[in-house]
């Protein structure tokens, strides 16, 4: 069987840049080893699977070793898909997961992704976090994700993590980051126990970010940098139980895979 690949670059507009996704659509779902070993084939952070389930699409999301319950870049790139493709028409697409809808809106000539609030609970800057990362942080936090928290862009740019000692971590990713230069914070995130050593721009990892630090600067609205090599920009609001991350997407490939 053959089936509709896509790849796109995520929260970027420039191609080469941003968080490439893969984004493979199909009538019924595949086996879910099927599903992990065309990831693992892609080799990129994720690829997202999508089924047509009525009016909404469902999706799953795999890293090249392991599914995943939630992916912000993928989730913008299927949903870039399934605009400039055809698949929908209108301007919002709702996409079913494991944790319930979540809703894509055209915003202009951004899409903007409609995510849970993930607020982080402040922990004590161990050594241990300190050693996987090659500088102690000012504040550590957790919550789905540990989050390291510095006092510059340049501190975080200049970090060199152990990704032996990053895996051992709590939480399934590491989240570091620090106020912006030219915009509202920065952040880089490693997760090298999902397959990931350093995901170019990590849309859930927001979900975090966002309430940290709006409470922080006393702000709703945010314009956030993930400073990675490939680097990205997201526009994110603070709605209490819901956070809103948006970015733009550059399509790159389209093709088809035989399974």
């Amino acid at each position: 069987m053959e089936y509709p690949i896509y790849q796109v670059d995520a929260f970027t507009e420039r191609r080469f840049h941003g968080n490439p996704a893969a984004v493979v659509i199909s009538e019924e779902w595949l086996a879910a080893e099927v599903m992990q070993a065309v990831a693992a084939e892609n080799n990129l952070a994720e690829t997202a699977f999508l089924v047509r389930e009525g009016a909404r699409f469902g999706i799953r999301w795999f890293t090249p070793t392991v599914e995943i319950d939630l992916c912000g870049h993928a989730t913008l790139a299927s949903a870039h898909v399934l605009f400039e493709q055809g698949y929908t028409s209108g301007d919002a697409i709702e996409l079913r997961y494991g944790g319930g809808v979540l809703n894509v809106t055209r915003d202009g000539e951004r899409l903007a992704l409609d995510f849970p609030s993930l607020p982080p609970t402040r922990t004590r800057a161990d050594s241990e976090l300190g050693a996987a990362l090659g500088a102690l942080p000012d504040e550590a936090h957790i919550a789905k994700a540990q989050m390291a928290v510095y006092a510059s862009a340049k501190a975080i740019r200049a970090l060199e993590p152990d990704m032996t000692a990053v895996a051992k971590l709590e939480g399934y990713g590491l989240i570091v980051t620090a106020p912006g230069d030219d915009c509202d914070f920065v952040s880089r995130f490693f997760a090298p126990q999902s397959g990931v050593p350093e995901d170019p721009v990590t849309g859930s990892a927001h979900c975090t970010l966002i309430p940290y630090w709006s409470k922080r600067l006393g702000k709703t609205r945010l314009h956030a940098r993930q400073i990675s090599p490939r680097g990205g920009e997201l526009w994110c609001e603070d709605r209490g139980e819901r956070v809103t991350i948006a970015g733009f997407a550059a399509s790159y490939l389209k093709g088809s895979i035989s399974i």
